[in-house]
């Protein structure tokens, strides 16, 4: 069984981005990202820390909004108009989720498309189905096929179990994997919590993405044996047997699965640290377009 490292290929993916934006600086042009947070989640407050921490290691301009959570969904729209006008930001990221009085969806809808790194606009979910290179991919799927191609697995005729339905992993990663090219031409199965004989179904997998969003959901028999698995959940299950009074699992009973596996990644330090490094990638990729339209 082989673990395969998001955290050393994250710091693969973080240092081409370095060398893209000393190139890019080099020629007078910063990438610039900005995040805007509403209301005062811990998990997101972190997460966007970590995003404007990432940005100021790899060289790249940062900008955060911190509002209160009783932010107006106009006043969080005129942010978003403000820094689509903004020629310094090449990508915008509002943390989700946001408040339940937001419509996430009008927010999403707001961002100029071509500065919406996260890949969430109605316009780059078009052209991620229509496999238009020119769109952006959301950053967590995109992480899972870099982890992919980095590790030499091979995606091209293999069968695929997508375990989740979101738009934020499942539905993507299912275009994604579909597409041509590398890291795809796969054959793509979408499995939920709806599927019959969803266990069955999963033994079906060459590559099995979990997605659903429930601690140790996949036990041993849903995989076959030989099987890549990709644990794209977080979770945290409390115990009082460890120092914080909790642990983080993934969508994955490790400890179970794995001694079935040819590769599988771990949590933490599996798919984590990637999304993150994608969404400077997708920042970068975006400073660039715009540099090629001046």
């Amino acid at each position: 069984m082989t673990l395969i490292d998001g955290k050393a290929i994250a710091q693969k993916t973080h240092a081409e981005s370095r060398a893209a934006v000393a190139e890019l600086k080099a020629r007078g042009i910063t990438p610039g990202l900005a995040v805007v947070l509403v209301g005062d989640d811990p998990a997101s407050a972190a997460y966007v820390r970590s995003k404007d921490r990432m940005c100021h290691e790899l060289g790249m301009h940062s900008v955060k909004h911190e509002l209160p959570a009783a932010t107006s969904q106009a006043d969080l729209i005129a942010i978003v108009r403000q820094l689509n006008a903004d020629p310094a930001i090449h990508g915008i990221l509002v943390q989700s989720p946001p408040p339940p009085h937001i419509d996430e969806r009008a927010v999403i809808e707001a961002i100029d498309p071509r500065k919406d790194v996260d890949g969430f606009h109605p316009l780059n979910v078009a052209k991620l189905t229509l496999g238009d290179p020119d769109g952006f991919v959301p950053c967590t799927p995109l992480g899972c096929q870099r982890l992919l191609i980095e590790s030499g697995i091979e995606t091209a005729g293999a069968n695929v179990v997508v375990l989740g339905r979101s738009m934020i992993v499942g539905k993507p990663m299912a275009l994604l994997l579909m597409n041509k090219g590398p890291g795809g031409d796969a054959t793509v199965t979408v499995a939920h919590s709806r599927t019959r004989n969803l266990a069955a179904v999963c033994r079906t997998a060459d590559i099995l993405i979990a997605a659903i969003g429930r601690p140790e959901f996949v036990r041993a028999d849903f995989v076959k044996e030989g099987a890549v698995v990709i644990d794209v959940g977080i979770n945290r299950v409390d115990d009082p047997t460890a120092p914080k009074g909790y642990r983080l699992t993934g969508d994955v009973a490790f400890a179970e699965v794995a001694p079935h596996c040819r590769a599988i990644t771990p949590v933490p330090g599996g798919v984590g640290p990637m999304t993150i490094a994608m969404l400077m990638a997708n920042t970068i990729a975006s400073c660039r377009r715009f540099a090629a339209r001046v």
